[in-house]
């Protein structure tokens, strides 16, 4: 993503030459469309919490009668559901109590444009709002909006750019559920990053998506492979920050409907197996709201202008706490690996990708780069704490740490969350994100992790299954292990309980041997593939160990 001028959403900083991009429509536009035939069918469409595309499908005759210039209506419970579609408790502004009534879904025709891979179809993205036009504050749209309208108070505006991952399988999504989404097939066999042999093994299925996009008004800058099998990147230019996240959100949708129209399938999960995960990595960068004038480049260190340090520390004060906005789903902090390009330290450096945020570019282009999210994310909820963290810094003028310019893998002082339910915590006890975003935002979507967590809590996954169907042992076998003699036992004289084992289900032996010995006198079990071996007090067990 390069920095460029700010202007409308239909000539925007990502337009590149200025002129209207291919693929957006006017309503005058659409109107000739319609009558000659061409289009026939309007998606009204708004993200919902979980990144996915929802609304209607309407007739086009429909959609220029009534709904163009005014709005049509959706069940407000399609933002207070989990993943299934499940209605759940917890949400104060959907629920049984309150009859899951109705909001208002806005089109915003600045977004207007053809969907080519649809034959005879146009899609127009929605605010969402109350009856009495008050913006639905859990939107995520209206999340971001808020966040740039704090921005234009202080005369700027922000541009952003997504590099969203996602690995593609010969399966179709069917097929993929009839297997249990196990033994799927990777479109490449082989690491193919950057390999030019190697995507073109699916360039029929990748040019089908770049030219999809940019009928539908997206610039297209590039496609590469990446690095687990299967796995690829189709990047786009950088723009406005909500016109990037309305882009983001269009394009996932549409290329996983492309894929299916090919036979093929698409994941952006943050970590579809045990191989490198599917990033978002997310560019973003501020610029003057009167004129367009570049802000972050100065003359501190590393090209950066006062006002980027204050930012790049808001972005790093406020990592943890605002990390839910980053990472929403429990499969997202499977990704957080050591030497796997995404990161686990809260540090940040120029050009280093060891760090959970790089300085890039240089000039007019210089830009942070916040590498935590995954291919999972939420553009809008990530985009939003972006920009309120970098405030924070603004406001506060916090000073900007000193770089990491080596391994920020070796770094374990301040980490990114662990798990969805670190996140949590942090969240909910965010002044932050209270002060930013407002109580009702907190509460929603700290009660849509709460719902995450307790969906998988309750799981029983194919990991339980293959470690303890057959060969943990069972209740009705002797269940017991003696520590000290390494054999099934059921306890009795000179043994005793160990409550830190298996629920008591192990018993120290205890004849002044180890066990309760070495408890006694400070020793520990020694690690091993059998029962848990003890480590005598001076003495060698019968396992030879100390």
């Amino acid at each position: 993503m390069v920095s460029g001028p700010v202007s409308g959403p239909v000539s925007g900083p990502g337009s590149g030459s200025g002129r209207p991009r291919r693929g957006l429509l006017t309503l005058e536009q659409l109107r000739v469309l319609v009558g000659e035939g061409e289009i026939d069918t309007v998606v009204l469409a708004f993200t919902d919490m979980q990144g996915r595309l929802a609304g209607k499908r309407l007739s086009a005759e429909f959609f220029l009668e009534e709904v163009a210039e005014h709005y049509s209506e959706g069940c407000n419970y399609l933002l207070a559901v989990d993943v299934d579609m499940n209605t759940v408790d917890g949400y104060a502004m959907s629920s049984w109590d309150r009859g899951y009534g109705d909001f208002v879904m806005a089109p915003d025709m600045s977004t207007l444009r053809r969907v080519p891979w649809h034959d005879g179809t146009a899609m127009v993205i929605a605010d969402l709002t109350w009856l009495d036009g008050t913006p639905v504050a859990a939107s995520p749209r209206q999340i971001l909006k808020a966040q740039t309208a704090r921005l234009a108070e202080r005369g700027l505006v922000a541009l952003a750019g997504t590099e969203l991952e996602f690995v593609v399988f010969r399966e179709t999504y069917e097929e993929a559920a009839a297997r249990g989404y196990q033994d799927l097939n990777p479109a490449n066999t082989y690491n193919v990053d950057y390999s030019i042999l190697g995507t073109a093994r699916i360039e029929p299925l990748l040019r089908r998506i770049r030219l999809g996009m940019a009928g539908a008004g997206l610039y297209v800058e590039s496609a590469k492979g990446e690095c687990n099998l299967g796995q690829h990147e189709i990047a786009f230019r950088y723009d406005e920050a909500v016109t990037t996240c309305d882009n983001h959100s269009i394009y996932k949708t549409g290329s996983k409907e492309i894929a299916a129209q090919e036979g093929m399938s698409i994941t952006f999960m943050a970590k579809p197996n045990a191989r490198e995960g599917n990033s978002c990595h997310i560019h973003l960068s501020v610029r003057s709201a009167a004129d367009g004038s570049p802000v972050m480049a100065g003359d501190g260190a590393y090209g950066m202008s006062r006002l980027t340090e204050h930012f790049l520390a808001g972005l790093l004060d406020a990592m943890r706490e605002l990390t839910l906005c980053y990472a929403p789903n429990i499969n997202s902090y499977k990704r957080y690996v050591p030497g796997s390009f995404a990161p686990t330290s809260v540090r940040w450096g120029p050009d280093n990708r060891t760090c959970a945020l790089r300085l890039v570019g240089h000039g007019p282009s210089l830009r942070v780069e916040n590498r935590t999210p995954g291919g999972d994310v939420n553009p809008y909820l990530a985009v939003a704490a972006m920009i309120a963290a970098g405030l924070h810094g603004i406001d506060h003028e916090l000073p900007l740490e000193p770089p990491v310019t080596g391994n920020a893998y070796r770094d374990t002082d301040i980490r990114v969350p662990d798990t969805l339910r670190d996140a949590l915590e942090l969240w909910e006890k965010s002044g932050l994100a209270r002060q930013a975003f407002g109580a009702e935002v907190v509460e929603h979507y700290a009660n849509y992790a709460r719902v995450e967590l307790a969906a998988y809590d309750a799981a029983v996954t194919d990991w339980e299954l293959r470690r303890g169907f057959e060969r943990l042992l069972s209740r009705e076998e002797p269940a017991h292990v003696c520590l000290y003699r390494a054999q099934p036992c059921h306890g009795g004289a000179g043994h005793h309980r160990d409550p830190g084992l298996c629920g008591g289900d192990r018993f120290r032996h205890c004849q002044g041997r180890g066990g309760a010995a070495c408890v006694a006198r400070g020793g520990a079990r020694r690690p091993g593939p059998a029962a848990a071996r003890v480590r005598r007090c001076g003495r060698r067990t019968p396992f030879g160990a100390r």
